[in-house]
């Protein structure tokens, strides 16, 4: 009994954030917005809950980022990222055999086992000075190449832009993360701490760039998520194992610029 409790409450816990977050949206999705987009039914939540982020945001991640890309030489940034870009190539193989991938999940099967063995568990990105390419994949976009709708725009709580699809698919990408996996509690919380600062860090130049930018950016961060989802789904399902649909590059921080 105890080890079924166990096993049950990460799952239990998920669902009923999910339970939440979902009737939270019904609850605010009758609110009316002018000219309203089709793809984003939901936009007064949406809006609501991106300015809750953009106050999270710049009252405790992005200072913290900051800091950290501050502090921590480039290279040692680059090895955080290519651990957690390993990591993550775990899940995208199980997504790519989903998706009856052959070369995608052979390819990440490879890049997964040469980084790992080879690259100091993932802090090395050998795979890709081989040549061997990365197909990001995530249970999301294996609901959409299975013919799953990608249902309206919505904006999570932290986690910022998503679709019903894959908020749906959410608890799932979850369990698939090896992170959750990782004993005792404590070290499993840095690594999900360290891996939001990372990705925050690396973000600093482009929020830096759409900041000063005169333009709405929530209907900006909308079109280019949706848009970028779009393609991905596509790529998968129409070009299969084509090479357009890799990303070579992901995990390798760009250089940087001279001080």
């Amino acid at each position: 009994m105890t080890t079924m409790t166990k096993l049950s409450q990460p799952t239990a816990r998920a669902a009923a954030w999910l339970a939440f977050l979902l009737g939270a949206v019904l609850l605010t999705g009758c609110a009316t917005v002018a000219n309203p987009d089709p793809r984003d039914p939901f936009e007064s939540y949406n809006r609501s809950m991106t300015n809750f982020n953009e106050q999270v945001d710049s009252l405790v991640l992005r200072p913290v980022a900051i800091a950290y890309k501050d502090v921590t030489p480039a290279p040692v940034r680059t090895g955080v990222s290519n651990f957690f870009a390993n990591i993550g190539d775990v899940w995208s193989f199980v997504n790519n055999v989903l998706q009856l991938r052959g070369e995608a999940a052979a390819s990440t099967f490879m890049r997964v086992n040469v980084n790992t063995l080879m690259g100091l568990g993932g802090v090395l990105d050998i795979a890709s000075e081989l040549g061997i390419d990365r197909y990001k994949q995530d249970f999301g976009l294996t609901l959409g190449y299975w013919g799953v709708d990608t249902g309206p725009y919505l904006v999570l709580p932290i986690l910022g832009p998503s679709t019903v699809r894959d908020t749906l698919a959410l608890p799932v990408d979850m369990k698939g993360n090896v992170v959750s996996y990782v004993d005792p509690v404590s070290a499993r919380n840095s690594l999900y701490a360290l891996r939001a600062v990372d990705v925050r860090a690396n973000l600093l130049r482009a929020g830096s760039v759409l900041d000063s930018a005169a333009l709405d950016k929530y209907s900006f961060t909308r079109d280019v998520f949706l848009q970028v989802r779009s393609q991905q789904l596509v790529s998968t399902a129409v070009n299969g194992d084509d090479k357009e649909d890799r990303n070579g590059n992901d995990g390798v921080l760009p250089q940087e610029p001279p001080r």
